[in-house]
C-alpha cells in the first residue's frame, strides 16, 4: 500500500472519530443536564452514569488513535 494512502487513512480515522466523539459527548452532556433540571433529586445517579459514558466514549477515541499510530508505523 502506498505511504500516502496510509497517511490519508490515519488522518481520516482520527478526524472522523474525534468529530463523532465530540458530537456524542455534547449530546450526552446536554441530555444529562436536561434530566438533572427535570429531576434534581436524581442528580447523583445521573452524574455517575454521565461520567461512565463519557469515559467509554473517550476510550473509543483512544483506540482509534492507536489504530492511526499503527497505520503510521507502516509507512
Amino acid at each position: 500500500m502506498a505511504s500516502g494512502t496510509i497517511a490519508i487513512a490515519a488522518a481520516l480515522v482520527l478526524a472522523i472519530t474525534a468529530a463523532a466523539t465530540a458530537m456524542g459527548q455534547g449530546m450526552t452532556a446536554a441530555k444529562a443536564m436536561e434530566a438533572i433540571a427535570r429531576q434534581p433529586e436524581a442528580a447523583g445517579s445521573i452524574r455517575g452514569a454521565l461520567v461512565i459514558s463519557l469515559a467509554l466514549m473517550e476510550a473509543l477515541t483512544i483506540y482509534s488513535m492507536l489504530v492511526a499510530f499503527m497505520l503510521v508505523g507502516k509507512i
